[in-house]
């Protein structure tokens, strides 16, 4: 029986468990920050209404800091999930393909309670830098994955353009984020206007390439 394999796709029961505390917990942090800023949020208060100790809190994410970077990212996989969605419904149009992407990227931004708390504050507590830093892990994953998903997605496109275009737009989108000056439409629609003609070149490009041709 020790030797049996899990059935596909089950977890084992301590990772299992392990993802839940970790998904609880973060659940109690996005339900606090609804009403306070983060700054006013102990993690004492996190782990009260998740219903463990401040002990267990700690024990699996270490410290403040890396409770908010965990939040982030994992709130980041979900806007990029909704970008990438926004994405595929144009992908025969890449002016509105990158309107979309922009424009649900700011909307989920604006909406998400502690990403608003980290941008309204004056960064005291350094969590600014890991949204906005070049070096920060926000911007490296988002980057990464948004760049993975515009080659799979026109595959014939030279990727060095792709990665050049997911790169710039996940800067501007973070920056926009942090210090909007537009209703989000007008932002979108002004980064689609700038990127929009370079992307349908490069997505052209791919199209019109002859067979066999190398780049």
């Amino acid at each position: 029986m020790a030797n049996m394999s899990l059935p596909r796709g089950r977890l084992p029961y301590a990772e299992a468990a392990r993802e839940l505390l970790r998904s609880t917990l973060l659940d109690a942090a996005s339900d606090l920050l609804r009403s306070r800023t983060w700054a006013d949020t102990t993690m004492a208060e996190i782990a009260t209404v998740a219903g463990v100790s401040r002990q267990t809190l700690y024990k699996e994410f270490g410290s403040r800091q890396a409770f908010a970077l965990a939040y982030i990212l994992r709130e980041s996989e979900r806007f990029l999930s909704s970008v990438e969605q926004a994405i595929a419904a144009h992908l025969d149009d890449p002016a509105a393909a990158l309107t979309a992407a922009m424009a649900t990227f700011l909307t989920a931004a604006a909406e998400e309670p502690l990403i608003r708390a980290i941008v309204a504050g004056d960064d005291s507590d350094g969590l600014l830098s890991l949204v906005t830093n070049q070096a920060g892990p926000v911007l490296t994953v988002a980057t990464d994955r948004l760049g993975r998903y515009l080659i799979a997605n026109w595959p014939d496109a030279d990727p060095r353009s792709l990665r050049l275009i997911a790169d710039n737009l996940v800067r501007l989108a973070i920056s926009h984020a942090a210090s909007p000056t537009a209703e989000i439409a007008e932002t979108a629609a002004g980064v689609s206007t700038i990127f929009a003609p370079y992307m349908a070149n490069v997505v052209a490009e791919s199209v019109e390439a002859p067979v066999g041709a190398t780049r």
